[in-house]
């Protein structure tokens, strides 16, 4: 980039004016807070970046640059300044994700470059729940134990292929994608009711900070569903997050999916915001 630029990567030394940004909105910004206690704003050998908007020497927004790309603050003049900079690095993320107003604004920018996509979610709205569960607990719904691997990566895979539409393990042959599950396990953010060796339920918390956590890969077996599975499954995995990981517990969810919408809104969830993705 021009030396004019408003845009430059962050560093160690920014740490205390990104973790002031973030925390405006901590719910909001869960996963990229969680993403950087984890990585760090230096070099790092997954080759994520944070690209700083500076105003009169203040980091007014950042960009996280990595498998997702995700801005945060960014108001017109950011989002400018970061599809400028996007377009010069080209693309080397799989999503865009974060709020809708600056995501729409920026993929409108670099479309012509980056585009197309393979699909984009205008509206998921993200929810929150802060308190007990509306609806009992299931209380087969545990956590899942590491000789349970073999058992649960399949169903995060079939959840993954039916949310995104394509499988998480066709580049690599899975390995990459079994070892983030097992991280998953190994920290105990992983549950599931397992029944006769089958997953019944399952769901993991993803993004941890100590404000907030968020709820990833809710799933119940297609031969299951309609029983209030979904339900109590989700109200243990709340107990869970509440009483061990963190005071707030958020997900965001598709608008048109009315049926997990609905399980949400009956164990308590209130929604707090909107993003957009846009997969490639």
């Amino acid at each position: 980039m021009l030396r004019t630029s408003p845009v430059r990567i962050l560093g160690e030394h920014d740490r205390e004016a990104v973790r002031a940004l973030l925390d405006t909105d901590p719910v909001g910004n869960v996963f990229v807070t969680s993403r950087l206690m984890t990585t760090g704003l230096g070099p790092n050998s997954v080759g994520t970046e944070v690209w700083g908007h500076v105003e009169g020497g203040r980091l007014t927004a950042l960009c996280y640059s990595g498998a997702n790309l995700v801005p945060v603050n960014a108001g017109p003049s950011a989002v400018r300044s970061f599809a400028d900079h996007a377009k010069w690095r080209g693309r080397r993320c799989s999503s865009i994700v974060g709020p809708v107003e600056a995501v729409s604004d920026f993929w409108n920018q670099v479309t012509p470059a980056w585009g197309p996509a393979r699909a984009i979610r205008a509206s998921q709205p993200v929810l929150e729940i802060d308190h007990a569960p509306a609806v009992p607990a299931d209380p087969l719904v545990r956590r899942v134990r590491p000789s349970e691997l073999d058992t649960i990566v399949p169903a995060c895979v079939a959840m993954f292929t039916e949310e995104v539409g394509v499988p998480p393990d066709s580049g690599d042959g899975g390995s990459l994608y079994r070892a983030r599950v097992a991280e998953l396990v190994r920290t105990g953010r992983a549950l599931a009711r397992i029944e006769d060796g089958r997953v019944v339920f399952k769901a993991e918390i993803g993004a941890v900070t100590p404000h907030a956590c968020q709820i990833q890969g809710v799933w119940v077996h297609p031969d299951l569903r309609g029983r209030g599975h979904s339900s109590a499954g989700m109200a243990a995995v709340v107990e869970y997050a509440l009483a061990e990981i963190a005071p707030r517990v958020t997900l965001y969810v598709n608008d048109f999916n009315l049926a997990a919408r609905a399980t949400y809104e009956r164990v308590g969830f209130r929604q707090v915001g909107e993003v957009m993705s846009v997969l490639f």
